[in-house]
């Protein structure tokens, strides 16, 4: 009889990985390459003006295996690393599952998520170039608190541009921020040129991520002697490589259990998480070693990019200012609704996970909120943790799974992400909790408004994207 596992297993501080790995080099066919609006392929030049030059470097880079961790950003890292791979014992039990679950918990460090992992990556790199701002956007609030963690370690000033429905719903949030030196601003704002127009419409006075993107970029343009430069949370390429110590962290936790993952599931709003969590696992299904292993992209039915959206090439931020990214788009003008998990509003997907899905290593699916907001709950009673609202989108689909386990009698081992803890995320439990929280799935109508706003890439594709993706909304039984 196998001896009963841990419920944390924790590698030791010489055990965090000293390289991340760039899934990228391992994809046969490569995620499209960033281009300028005119269709040229982006270079380093082109986006040196926006982002630190190594960050830069990471972003085109679509052949090295590995980077190494620099010795500034390692010795952060020891600060909350290695995250703790925890079995879900009490979980399994309440569902009656022969599975046997897994997550990896990202929670323990102060902006409560994975974020920290590529803020103190990014952070870094501007201080070593001498930078003295980096401006970015928050949704829910984790990436701006992470990056004003960071900021305020390598000595960087941060202006963050939160989405003005999680700055109403999440005052505490930007408080804490604020602890940490950051100048936190709604978003749309009239402190900007973009922010100015898009605050023009009603409509759009709630916000969205790709509207902060745009505000971000023009703050950071402006900063005096070009010592500013903006910083991204999710989608880009860089992002996905620093988040991938958390798969290769998970990887070696499973390892010393004797273990290896059936099915990963994770969040999807932009995919750094999923891109990160994934990592390893999906160097051994496209190598081969491992082909049968699922993975499972979760993201909200408010904002499908992955199942409803078009695979196409479109700007990152609503106000046209960015590169364009071969992603899962719902076009850079869709305004998804003011749901919950702030951190899952954003109109694409990353570049990666996108060709991933598109050529089937990957499947997607979107979830109602008041479902995600069940499933939260069930897992806080039984594990202990109250999770943030992206992450739990991740905990319903892993259910999902396990209880169809329990009714195959298959022994699958199950492994999620939660990203994230939800302790500022009290204003969305209590409307569950109320009775007031309700699903807003896009009519086709308002997808084809989103799609509409792709542009038109001469010599690649025509104004309104390519083919539509596949999915569908699940919502529990």
């Amino acid at each position: 009889m196998m001896e009963k596992q841990p419920y944390r297993t924790y590698l030791s501080e010489s055990e965090i990985p000293t390289s991340w790995y760039n899934l990228r080099a391992d994809m046969a066919v490569k995620p499209g390459r960033m281009l300028l609006p005119n269709g040229v392929e982006a270079r380093v030049e082109d986006v040196a003006p926006v982002f630190a030059e190594e960050l830069c470097r990471q972003e085109l880079d679509d052949d090295t295996p590995e980077f190494e961790i620099p010795a500034g950003v390692r010795e952060m890292y020891k600060v909350y690393r290695p995250s703790p791979l925890c079995r879900a014992y009490n979980l399994e039990r309440a569902l009656g599952t022969p599975a046997r679950i897994y997550y990896k918990f990202e929670g323990n460090n102060t902006s409560g998520s994975h974020k920290l992992n590529s803020a103190l990556a990014q952070a870094y790199y501007a201080h070593e170039q001498g930078l003295s701002t980096i401006t970015t956007e928050t949704g829910a609030g984790q990436w701006g608190t992470a990056l004003s963690e960071a900021a305020a370690h390598f000595g960087l000033d941060c202006d963050v541009f939160m989405v003005r429905a999680s700055y109403e719903q999440k005052p505490f949030r930007r408080s804490v921020m604020q602890t940490f030196g950051a100048n936190v601003t709604p978003s749309p704002s009239d402190t900007t040129e973009i922010g100015r127009k898009m605050l023009e419409n009603p409509a759009n006075y709630t916000g969205s991520l790709g509207t902060a993107i745009s505000e971000a970029v023009e703050r950071a343009l402006h900063v005096p002697e070009n010592r500013g430069r903006y910083q991204l949370g999710s989608v880009l390429n860089q992002v996905v490589l620093h988040q991938s110590i958390i798969g290769l962290e998970s990887m070696a936790a499973l390892e010393k259990l004797g273990e290896y993952p059936d099915v990963v599931v994770g969040c999807a709003g932009g995919g750094s998480n999923l891109g990160g969590l994934i990592a390893p696992f999906m160097r051994d299904k496209l190598r081969g070693v491992r082909p049968d292993t699922r993975f499972v992209a979760v993201e909200p039915a408010s904002c499908p990019s992955l199942t409803r959206g078009r695979f196409a090439y479109d700007f990152a931020d609503t106000g046209r200012t960015c590169p364009l990214c071969k992603m899962y788009t719902l076009g850079n003008g869709f305004i998804p609704s003011p749901d919950h998990a702030g951190g899952l509003r954003y109109h694409g997907m990353s570049p990666v996970i996108s060709q991933l899905k598109h050529d089937g290593y990957l499947e997607a699916v979107a979830v109602r909120q008041t479902d995600v907001f069940a499933a939260a709950e069930e897992f806080a009673r039984l594990e202990t943790i109250l999770p943030a609202p992206e992450s739990a989108h991740a905990i319903f689909q892993a259910m999902e799974e396990a209880r169809r386990c329990a009714e195959t009698g298959e022994e699958k081992v199950i492994l999620f992400g939660l990203t994230g803890t939800g302790y500022f995320d009290m204003t969305a439990y209590e409307s569950f909790n109320r009775g007031d929280m309700v699903d807003h799935i896009p009519t086709d109508e308002e997808l084809e408004a989103g799609f509409a706003t792709i542009p038109a890439v001469p010599g690649i594709q025509g104004e309104g994207g390519l083919a539509l993706g596949e999915g569908a909304v699940r919502a529990s039984a």
